[in-house]
């Protein structure tokens, strides 16, 4: 058999990360065709209205994907781990229209991108290929599904809570250097709001802050 040239780094993160998902054929096919490019924490992969020409694939670290409304507000809809692909970015690829979501760094990351021209091929040729799409839109539409009903039927201090929780769980640390303005941005809040909000969970015992600081209590000691 002859195998596709490919880089052995790659190979052995995406073997390790996908051996029981994809064969090995297809992880040789993935690492010939695609690119790995790191980046550092708060650095823009997407970007609203860019045009899609490769489909991005989270070997570390952790992105957050946003949407925004006409003026420009932001909304945080799902974050990106360890083997997961965008869904949005996928539907993007297959339509061929523009990005509508904003994708960012929340920490440093890794992330290898393919061209778009092989999801199509991939899709016929690999049923484990095929699988990993459907479960990756499922997942995805899963996360907005729960991110409108935490909207929707959620306060503003649940969502807060929640929002914290996910960031320490995300960071795999209870110690979060960010500022009330950053949150009120991914909440589509503002910053007085947000900051009358982070008062009372303070007082309430969940946890402590100082400037671009916030402890979540309910990690520290895990």
């Amino acid at each position: 058999m002859n195998f596709i040239p490919f880089d052995i780094k790659c190979y052995d993160r995406l073997f390790e990360r996908f051996s029981y998902v994809f064969e090995p054929e297809l992880i040789n096919e993935i690492c010939a065709n695609g690119q790995l490019r790191k980046f550092d924490e708060d650095q823009t992969l997407v970007d609203v209205g860019d045009t899609i020409t490769h489909m991005p694939l989270v070997i570390s670290g952790s992105i957050k994907i946003m949407t925004e409304d006409k003026d420009g507000a932001e909304l945080l809809l799902y974050y990106l781990e360890l083997g997961d692909t965008c869904a949005v970015t996928l539907n993007c690829c297959t339509s061929g229209s523009k990005s509508t979501v904003r994708a960012t760094t929340e920490t440093k990351a890794e992330v290898l991108f393919v061209p778009v021209s092989f999801m199509e091929i991939w899709m016929v040729k690999y049923k484990s290929w095929r699988n990993f799409i459907l479960d990756s839109y499922n997942s995805r539409l899963n996360e907005m599904v729960s991110a409108i009903d935490n909207i929707v039927f959620n306060s503003l201090e649940s969502r807060l809570e929640k929002y914290l929780r996910d960031k320490a769980w995300i960071a795999k640390s209870a110690k979060l250097n960010i500022s009330h303005q950053e949150i009120a941005n991914d909440l589509h809040s503002s910053r007085v709001v947000i900051s009358r909000l982070m008062k009372k969970l303070e007082k309430n015992g969940l946890i402590s802050q100082s400037r671009n600081r916030v402890d979540f209590l309910e990690f520290m000691d895990k």
